[in-house]
């Protein structure tokens, strides 16, 4: 699902408006008939009592078709305008008229203007600010922002929360929203899925409004939201002739003494992704342990007993999972360094591996061309810098991968692949993943998947999507707390087989929370 700027949508609604011969009053009906159909299917006319707070812009105006949609089923409102300007939109002014035509009165707010008492037992509808705003709100709008937040009302967001803007990080933490739930018209807003401001959302769904779908598909647009229906198309069947061998060949190289069990879970999610051989490059240490856990897995040993100080082996694999439990012993940085140098297979690196690259950015030149680098928000702070805020960090990311050709992930609550200046932004997993060895079973997978054909991108896209499926079937069974890296693998085959339940949404985020 493609994720677009303020400007695309407005270049959108214009384009929708021109195509299908509508008004835009009769758009912002459409969109206001969405939000109601969507509060009418859930409180059935329940009585209780509905607070609109709407701006005096078209997201306000979209607040009064909704306000005069719901009084023409029997709901108890009130209506609030927020007047933060003089200057009104056109459909806003349209539908204020609509409004008192049916004997509906909203109660302008103002600078000097008292607070309307809210209970918890309400519903509040916030149509304040929608995609348009490039600026921090006045003093007295912040109180009412602040007001709905503090009041334990049921908050409902439509488009956006108020004071959230959409292209930039916020200015004032206190200025914003804090949605239960937000109503987004044809496609999730890029703050809904960044750590800093997705906290503004706490759940979210895409409303279709019917924008003109041809602009929609050919415009080019930057990051995309990645779901099942994204991701099917790139399942690669399995042949009947087929055998191990064209499956590909892993080699995962890690491991030290005490950390070899993040060479065994990445070997072990590795196999379960589909690669047809997989080899462990481990310390001495590491022998008894992974032919004991993994009998499947073959096992190549360093002349070191507890480190990784001299890589070579026999045998020609397709792609090497690089860097976990390698730790950073001198002994290692030297043996990676010497490694780069002669190596040219595609290379999926994590953890340690990382941070060593980061602390000699001359090895970065050695590594080959879309290789795949998967830090944790520590290990990217080390390879790109810091940053002030989530949108410039992604700015960086994009420049380093885009500099270095290499597809770089930035792992978190919604993982995000980066890579020729495009991001894709993963829809699965939930904070049961939060758990050690998580993000050595990442690196098996999109190890695995690369091993058996998928290209570079499509295989890191595809393994972080199945990595967090296999979380999220997972957790159903244990629980957030339990659910262990082990889990995460025994769920692979569950994730590659729920790919063909034609059930399971694809339009809003998971809502186990």
């Amino acid at each position: 699902m493609k994720i677009f700027t303020s400007q695309q949508i407005y270049e959108a609604d214009k384009n929708t408006i021109a195509n299908q011969r509508i008004t835009s009053d009769e758009l912002m009906e459409r969109a206001a008939t969405q939000l109601f159909n969507w509060l009418h299917l859930r409180l059935q006319g329940a009585p209780v009592k509905i607070h609109l707070f709407c701006g005096i812009g078209n997201n306000g105006g979209d607040g009064l078709v909704l306000a005069r949609l719901l009084q023409e089923h029997g709901y108890l409102i009130h209506v609030h305008v927020v007047s933060y300007s003089e200057r009104r939109s056109h459909d806003f002014l349209l539908n204020l008229d609509r409004l008192k035509e049916r004997k509906i009165w909203p109660g302008f707010m103002g600078p000097k203007d008292a607070l309307p008492q809210i209970n918890k037992e309400d519903i509040v509808v916030d149509a304040i600010f929608g995609i348009g705003l490039n600026r921090t709100p006045e003093p007295w709008v912040i109180k009412i922002i602040q007001h709905l937040n503090s009041s334990g009302a049921f908050v409902l967001s439509v488009d956006v929360p108020s004071g959230l803007f959409v292209d930039k990080a916020p200015e004032n933490k206190n200025s914003i929203v804090r949605a239960n739930h937000v109503l987004s018209f044809q496609a999730p807003k890029l703050v809904f899925l960044l750590p800093e401001t997705g906290i503004y959302s706490n759940q979210w769904e895409v409303l279709d409004i019917g924008l003109d779908k041809d602009y929609l598909d050919a415009v080019d647009n930057e990051y995309e939201l990645i779901g099942k229906n994204e991701i099917l198309p790139w399942y690669m069947p399995r042949e009947k002739f087929s055998h191990k061998g064209t499956y590909g060949h892993s080699l995962i190289i890690g491991g030290s003494y005490g950390k070899i069990g993040a060479v065994i879970l990445a070997a072990d999610a590795c196999l379960n992704t589909g690669s047809g051989l997989v080899t462990a490059f481990v310390p001495q240490c590491g022998y008894i342990p992974l032919q004991t856990a993994l009998p499947e897995a073959m096992v190549i040993t360093d002349t070191d007993h507890k480190v990784v100080s001299d890589i070579q082996f026999d045998v020609d694999p397709t792609v090497i999972g690089l860097g976990i439990g390698i730790g950073q012993d001198e002994i290692t940085v030297g043996a990676l360094k010497k490694f780069l140098k002669t190596n040219k297979t595609p290379l999926v690196i994590d953890a340690d591996a990382i941070n060593i690259i980061s602390k000699h950015k001359d090895m970065l030149e050695l590594i080959p061309d879309q290789s795949v680098l998967t830090p944790h928000p520590k290990e990217l702070e080390r390879l790109i810098g810091s940053w002030q805020d989530d949108f410039e960090k992604l700015e960086k990311a994009k420049d380093f991968s885009k500099q270095n050709d290499l597809i770089l992930v930035i792992k978190g609550a919604h993982t995000i692949t980066l890579f020729n200046g495009k991001g894709y932004i993963n829809s699965t997993g939930n904070p049961g993943m939060a758990t050690a060895g998580s993000g050595d079973v990442l690196t098996g997978m999109i190890t695995g998947l690369i091993a058996q054909g998928y290209d570079s991108l499509r295989a890191t896209v595809f393994a972080i999507y199945l990595h967090g499926r296999s979380g999220d079937l997972a957790v159903e069974q244990c629980g957030y707390q339990a659910l262990t890296a082990s889990e995460i693998i025994d769920f692979i085959g569950d994730a590659f087989l729920d790919l063909f339940n034609v059930h399971q949404a694809s339009d809003s985020q998971d809502e186990m929370e």
